[in-house]
């Protein structure tokens, strides 16, 4: 008897997750929620946010309505967000610029807390980044280019978005992992830094999939390898970077629901659950390959500890490379 009554307490707390989801009196949304959004209109970041509100008002029945507030890397929207009340009619699209960088980069300035202020619903997908040259270096591979650096210490350039960008972590984590020594020109964005790259003003950049795949597909771009630990299915033919000899190497950002800290469980779960239907969607993935992005759909808890883990990944990252924040 005592056993039966453990087995039951057992299965009532494996399931209790579920029951709250699929609670019958749970009111929720009884009215339209705010999907804060920190790019401005028209951007990747914000394609991506209207696909989620888009499948979130057409699966729960109630609408999700995109609101940008661009500005500061996201950080503004964000510590607007941590502000408001936890009752699940705001959520913000989180990105690694404005969580897992955040505190690098903006120090005592930034206003909250990525980790304590905020309830962690589900981590969405990953951002690759892929190594792009000009088709004037002498190098068709990742072994190769590394080579051909090694032999030119401080006499190439690599572009990137902007200072403390994610294209500029991740060259300065290739030049840690290969031994080069690559140097950093920052550009105010993308398009200025992939005009000068196929100009040959510098010579390799660390850009988005979706900007670098029509390079790569006409010629215009040699790629040497992606930055995720998976291939991305825009480029399949393009190799990751850690398959292609640098072990462990995985430099991304990322984008993921969050609200504000103190959302109820069976409210978090709700949302949750329709998030992780999200990302199995078959029509939703082509979507997403489309842009050039990698599904996670990590849930509460995973999302928690990765923030915490990627947050001190990219902190010693930082510090290893002496990168300094303007």
């Amino acid at each position: 008897m005592k056993k039966r009554k453990t087995l039951v307490r057992l299965l009532a707390a494996a399931f209790a997750p579920l029951v709250l989801a699929s609670e019958p009196n749970l009111d929720y949304p009884s009215k339209p929620v705010r999907l804060v959004v920190g790019y401005p209109p028209g951007g990747a970041g914000d394609i991506f946010g209207r696909l989620v509100a888009n499948y979130l008002s057409q699966h729960m029945h109630q609408q999700f309505i995109v609101e940008n507030r661009p500005g500061a890397a996201g950080t503004i929207a964000a510590a607007q967000v941590a502000r408001m009340p936890a009752d699940g009619y705001t959520l913000y699209l989180a990105s690694a610029g404005d969580f897992t960088t955040a505190r690098s980069s903006f120090g005592e300035r930034l206003p909250y807390n990525p980790e304590r202020d905020f309830t962690h619903i589900t981590l969405l997908v990953k951002v690759p980044l892929v190594l792009v040259a000009h088709p004037s270096v002498p190098a068709n591979n990742l072994r190769e280019f590394i080579a051909y650096a090694k032999t030119m210490p401080k006499q190439l350039n690599y572009a990137s978005f902007g200072n403390g960008s994610t294209s500029h972590l991740a060259a300065e984590a290739f030049n840690l992992a290969s031994g080069t020594e690559i140097t950093h020109v920052a550009y105010k964005g993308s398009s200025p830094a992939v005009a000068d790259l196929l100009a040959g003003r510098v010579q390799i950049m660390f850009d988005t999939v979706l900007s670098a795949s029509r390079f790569i597909k006409s010629g215009q771009l040699k790629s040497y390898g992606v930055t995720t630990l998976k291939r991305v299915p825009l480029i399949t033919e393009t190799p990751t970077l850690d398959e292609s000899g640098l072990a462990g190497y995985e430099i991304a950002t990322w984008l993921g629901i969050v609200a504000p800290a103190g959302l109820s469980a069976q409210i978090t779960q709700a949302i949750s659950l329709q998030l992780d239907a999200f990302t199995k969607d078959p029509e939703i993935q082509k979507q997403l390959d489309a842009l050039g992005l990698l599904v996670d759909g990590s849930g509460p808890t995973a999302f928690s500890n990765f923030i915490v883990e990627e947050s001190a990944r990219m902190d010693k990252l930082i510090k290893n490379a002496a990168i300094q924040f303007e």
